[in-house]
């Protein structure tokens, strides 16, 4: 992905008018859209607005006012280890601009609520970005989760309901090969011991499980890798309906790599990994790393694969031994 890795309410409660008076719609209760589109758009400039300023600053902290779950967890890694290196800043930073800006917005019963930003940026002129920003609660800021850089032909359309909304699918139950809450467990599993065929081939899948084989072991050291699923909170996948019958699902994966170094090896070790260190890597060193990922998952009555569309992996802690 391109890009510098920091990527760097109407929809709460709905007033209907009628004859007899005002109506409070909950929007824990009724079925209504996640966000206006006024407000989406304010959302999306505000969070333009706050990744411009911590991306010339590295402020870590500030981060997290607009970011959370996968994408925030890693960004805020990011900026703390560029901070410890960098403290004047990055007075060269080139400020990011969206235009051409979309939103799918789907109707929701209850919270969280979310919608999808999908939109042009001055960093790549062939591809485009889509940030899910969700919310919690009522009064709670919007605050972007995942982010994905596709490219402009590779985005998929999104389904729409006669209202012109984006269509949200369960987490299970649904009729996709791969229930949406599920995808990120059977992907963990499928980079430690292969044995699935949902996934098709490519840069994620398959030649990322024959790229770690070929560096498990060398002369010097030997690697051993950990894979699990990331859920819960601000890392439960967001799925929504495409126009093919599929969806596009947004999920997170945690990472880990352990290097065992022969003894005596000199061991190199960049500024931004060591600034997030901890321990004294005299043989060994294990880093855990956040994925922030992007598939398109087709219908299980056919013979389609899950295929990703983008990927994006951040350093979130080191451990030397």
């Amino acid at each position: 992905m391109n890009r510098r890795r920091v990527c760097l309410g109407a929809a709460a409660v709905a007033l209907a008018l009628q004859s007899a008076g005002c109506m409070t719609v909950h929007g824990e209760r009724a079925d209504i859209p996640s966000v206006g589109k006024a407000e989406a758009v304010r959302v999306l400039a505000n969070f333009a607005a706050v990744d411009n300023r911590v991306g010339r600053t590295y402020d870590a902290e500030g981060v997290t006012a607009v970011e959370s779950g996968a994408l925030g967890t890693t960004d805020e890694a990011g900026l703390r280890a560029k901070h410890a290196n960098h403290p004047q800043g990055n007075p060269g930073y080139r400020p990011l601009v969206f235009s051409d800006s979309r939103f799918a917005i789907p109707r929701q019963v209850g919270w969280p609520k979310y919608f999808v930003a999908d939109t042009a940026t001055n960093r790549g002129a062939a591809t485009r970005w889509l940030l899910v920003f969700r919310r919690s609660a009522a009064g709670q800021p919007w605050k972007a989760s995942y982010v994905a850089s596709i490219a402009t032909v590779d985005v998929p359309a999104f389904a729409r309901d006669k209202d012109g909304y984006a269509v949200a699918l369960d987490l299970a139950g649904t009729d996709l090969l791969v229930q949406p809450g599920q995808v990120s467990a059977d992907y963990a599993t499928y980079l430690g011991s292969g044995g699935s065929d949902v996934f098709a081939d490519g840069p994620d899948t398959s030649q990322l499980r024959a790229d770690r084989n070929a560096r498990a072991r060398d002369p010097n050291s030997v690697t051993r890798y950990a894979d699990q699923p990331a859920a819960g909170g601000d890392f439960t996948p967001v799925a929504l309906r495409t126009s093919d019958g599929g969806a596009l699902v947004f999920f997170a994966s945690r990472h880990q790599s352990r290097v065992t170094f022969r003894f005596g090896y000199r061991l190199a070790i960049d500024v931004d990994t060591e600034a997030l260190m901890t321990g004294t890597p005299h043989t060994s060193v294990t880093l855990s790393r956040l994925a922030d990922e992007a598939v398109t998952v087709p219908p299980a009555a056919g013979s389609g694969e899950v295929v990703f569309l983008s990927r994006v992996v951040g350093l979130v802690t080191a451990k030397g031994e």
